[in-house]
């Protein structure tokens, strides 16, 4: 480092050569970048009162930690807060762009300032997750020895993206999209601060106009006020004073879309999606749907999402739901974007309106589950391939006969109350429950997610007929 302080490049500043700098050649969000945590916009979670990380910066002692969150929500600022405001040295690095031999002129740096001043630096890597394996373990030692306070961000999940090694020597804090409030008295400050925002330009703009401007930054500060300050501009080169809604639209006509689909957001918004169907709300469905075709997500994943959808929530209770996904599926991939969005909208539509029920997932899982503790049956003689004793149910009146179809037979399957199930689950003489709540708690087949017949439900000599000739227990509640 001592070398490179030593050496100029083509384009160092040369003292006494250098052109007085103007404020509006620096963006505005730099410009107005918090000096304080009372400039702070949002994360009040983490920098308002008593807080863990505003305590821990007033204290003067800042852990090594990972600023996760999504671009312009505050992770560079509150990194370089946590070094002025605790008077550290700050080194930074991209990880986009630095190799081992940067990282490790940055860790000699940090001990080298240490030792000058007793205090570690903050060594801010940004986007750290770019780091690989050795990269993010060059960095171990420093950490562990507390030569430096390691200030990482990450757009990205750090419990999939960060070394494991490197998150148990580390806190996690998240950071949140900022409010429209927030967004809208971040963008007063800016148009107001006559030292490092628009105030020389002497503007004005109405609280409708501020909000329609938060609200198209998708939670984003330099978003917000990069659209100010295009606004702004605009508005003086024609010699207006007022930033309208029209000059907003004019600079920055869509909202700005948060979305990766590789990434955290995309299964935030596929989860909301399937939860709101799951809710029963078409309209919360819809909007998600919308968030996923606005962000270019392919229709094939929505798709699949939506098959599984129609098997595991609702089921039997409306057995046509597979078949309007499985065509939704079909007709979306044939006809492709964006015709496809009103296929997949009416599918979302009938899914979230359709009765629900999970009977088919519980019963596969509850069938797994008892496989997988040991339950582990023979197959009759009579179903094996050529056994002798087996009954054609076709055969006998109303296709059904009494036989063993397990050595053991267990219940997996308990009709769900809603929708068509009722009236199948009637149909084959099932109950909808055949057991109280509190009873069999012990039995070992039962903890093994299935549950052993009683007596009276195995075989035909425990079957009973009713008034009418039929069998007594065919009835079933379909509540």
């Amino acid at each position: 480092m001592d070398e490179l302080r030593d050496k100029r490049s083509l384009w160092d500043e040369v003292p006494g050569e250098a052109a007085p700098a103007s404020k509006w050649e620096v963006p505005l969000a730099e410009r107005m970048r918090p000096r304080s945590l009372e400039e702070t916009a949002g994360q009040g979670h983490l920098l308002s009162g008593d807080a863990p990380l505003a305590r821990a910066i007033r204290s003067g002692r800042v852990p090594s930690c990972i600023l996760y969150g999504p671009p312009g929500v505050g992770k560079t600022t509150i990194a370089r807060l946590m070094a002025s405001l605790t008077g550290r040295g700050f080194l930074e690095i991209n990880a986009v762009s630095a190799n081992v031999a940067a990282l490790r002129e940055l860790v000699a740096e940090a001990k080298r300032l240490k030792d000058l001043t007793g205090r570690a630096p903050v060594a801010f890597v940004d986007e750290i997750y770019h780091f690989n394996r050795q990269q993010q373990n060059a960095l171990l030692p420093s950490v562990e020895k507390g030569d430096l306070v390691l200030v990482g961000t990450t757009t990205e999940n750090p419990y999939f993206e960060i070394n494991k090694t490197l998150l148990s020597r580390v806190v996690v804090y998240e950071l949140r999209p900022l409010g429209a409030g927030d967004l809208v008295r971040l963008l007063e400050r800016a148009l107001s601060d006559r030292e490092r925002g628009l105030g020389e330009l002497e503007l004005s703009a109405s609280g409708r106009t501020l909000e329609e401007i938060a609200l198209g930054a998708g939670g984003d500060a330099r978003q917000a006020l990069t659209r100010l300050e295009l606004s702004a501009h605009a508005v003086a080169a024609g010699g207006g004073s007022v930033i309208d809604a029209e000059t907003v639209r004019n600079v920055s006509p869509k909202a700005l879309q948060r979305y990766d689909r590789d990434q955290d957001d995309h299964y935030r918004i596929i989860s909301a999606l399937i939860k709101s169907m799951r809710g029963s709300d078409p309209d919360a469905a819809v909007y998600w749907l919308g968030r996923l075709v606005a962000g270019g997500e392919d229709v094939r994943f929505v798709a699949r999402r939506l098959l599984v959808f129609a098997a595991e929530d609702v089921g039997l209770a409306d057995p046509r739901a597979l078949s309007v996904a499985a065509g939704a599926a079909y007709a979306s991939d044939f006809v492709g974007l964006p015709e496809a969005r009103i296929i997949l909208s009416e599918a979302v539509i009938y899914l979230s309106l359709a009765p629900k029920s999970n009977s088919a997932y519980k019963a596969i899982d509850g069938a797994l589950s008892a496989i997988e503790r040991g339950e582990l049956q023979e197959v009759p003689l009579h179903l094996r391939p050529g056994g002798k004793g087996y009954l054609y149910p076709h055969d006998f009146p109303g296709h059904w006969v009494a036989q063993k179809y397990m050595d053991r037979p267990m219940r997996f399957y308990r009709p769900g109350g809603l929708g068509e199930e009722p009236g199948m689950a009637r149909l084959h003489g099932l109950k909808s429950d055949g057991h109280d709540a509190d009873e069999d708690e012990d039995d070992p087949a039962r903890q093994a997610g299935g549950e052993l017949l009683a007596e009276e439900e195995r075989g035909e000599e425990g079957r009973q007929e009713g008034p009418d000739g039929n069998d007594a227990d065919h009835g079933v509640d379909g509540g």
